[in-house]
């Protein structure tokens, strides 16, 4: 008897996802038994695409500043009407007023960069002056005092000089490759910015095209409910991650130029390197104006130690007044964590990417405790089960209805103990 082969639907899906499965995990353990080789590829494809990456980032950032000239400025003041030419002169603008800021930026802190260098040049001969006097001192010490046995003392400091050089003898072989090397990765370094810069202008052009096409791929994968779900859900993590990254730069910005006031008042040395260190490192929540005074006490004490402690006492109270005053009026609850969770996220955003970990590590997990609570919620929602908060303790409790009679009485839990 023929039997002739029939085709089921159900077992061929099923046959295609085992395959896919057996496939993927094969790959997987072959990824994990390789690790060294796999994190090798892995950074060699990171590398690769960095230009890309980074200029995605620049044309998150200035995007706000686009939208906001393109909007308020030319449609509103200027009555332009025409959207494309109107984004085009926006980012143009947008790019002029960025750049034009870094150039003024560098025109005033690169000579007082050079400053600094001629005057830890200086120190230096105040040091080989010191030891000489110190010297002189020591060997009249010891004529005058020999029971002192300041002799010792004075072959310890003799070999200074002479220990010095043997380190320097070490080290300058060592430094012309890292120079070499280091003069590679800055030419490497410029390029790439070249790249970013251009990716990020191109994005900003078809940023509403890049929208469309990315609306019609989640449609096409998801039905319309979840899809509208799911858009709704990106929308408001941009609006959290935009929200801190917008709000923290006009709070650093704000930080820099009154932390430049204030030094300028009491003319103190570098003012203008000090305050854009203090501004730039104030991106990073809590930790970043201590991060940014240490080098700035360091090098206000190679000039005097009375600037370094005023100094001191003024990043206290900038950073009191950040933190309780003016951050707060400017971000709001634009992350909704408290502080135990930004403190994790800084810690563990600068181990995986440095400092730069440490400023995207805040809205990262700002993100993720909102998606994390919505998934509660909405399972929650789907259980019907319901909290209230108690007033005095702010403790939740569980809101238990009766089913016989179907009026709700409240149950707290902590009243069972």
């Amino acid at each position: 008897m023929d039997h002739k082969f029939s085709k089921n639907r159900k077992y061929y899906t099923i046959s295609i996802y085992a395959v896919v499965g057996i496939i993927v995990s094969a790959i997987f353990i072959r990824l994990i038994y390789n690790w060294a080789d796999t994190m090798y590829i892995f950074r060699q494809i990171v590398s690769m695409v960095m230009p890309f990456i980074v200029g995605m980032f620049i044309a998150y950032m200035i995007n706000p500043l686009v939208k906001l000239i393109s909007e308020k400025f030319l449609l509103k003041v200027c009555k332009l009407k025409k959207r494309k030419l109107r984004v085009a002169i926006a980012i143009t603008l947008s790019y002029i007023i960025v750049i034009g800021a870094i150039a003024v930026i560098l025109v005033f802190v690169v000579p007082q960069i050079v400053d600094s260098v001629k005057a830890l040049g200086g120190l230096l001969d105040t040091a080989t002056t010191g030891y000489k006097n110190v010297m002189v001192f020591l060997e009249a010490l010891a004529e005058k005092y020999p029971q002192l046995g300041v002799e010792s003392w004075m072959e310890q400091i003799e070999g200074i000089p002479a220990m010095l050089a043997d380190t320097a003898k070490k080290i300058i072989p060592k430094l012309v490759p890292k120079v070499f090397s280091t003069s590679v990765s800055v030419i490497t370094g410029l390029s790439n910015t070249l790249i970013a810069i251009m990716v990020s202008i191109y994005m900003l052009f078809d940023k509403t095209r890049i929208v469309n096409t990315g609306k019609k791929v989640i449609y096409a994968i998801l039905d319309k409910k979840r899809g509208t779900a799911f858009l709704k859900t990106l929308s408001e993590c941009n609006d959290i991650f935009s929200g801190f990254i917008v709000g923290k730069f006009i709070d650093s910005v704000i930080i820099g130029i009154l932390c430049f006031i204030i030094l300028s008042i009491f003319r103190t040395p570098c003012a203008v390197i000090i305050s854009v260190i203090v501004g730039v490192t104030n991106m990073i929540p809590y930790f970043g104006p201590f991060i940014g005074a240490i080098p700035s006490i360091i090098l206000l004490l190679f000039i005097d130690f009375r600037y370094a402690i005023l100094f001191a006492i003024i990043i206290l109270i900038l950073q009191q007044f950040d933190g309780l005053y003016l951050g707060p009026s400017i971000l709001g609850e634009s992350t909704g964590l408290r502080p135990l969770w930004v403190i994790f996220a800084i810690t563990v955003g600068g181990y995986v990417a440095g400092p730069i970990g440490m400023f995207l590590g805040v809205p990262t997990v700002a993100v993720i405790a909102h998606l994390t609570e919505a998934y509660i919620e909405a399972k929650l929602k789907k259980k019907s089960i319901e909290f209230k908060k108690n007033e005095e303790t702010d403790i939740v409790y569980l809101e238990e209805k009766d089913e016989t009679n179907n009026k709700g009485s409240d149950v707290d839990v902590l009243q069972k103990e």
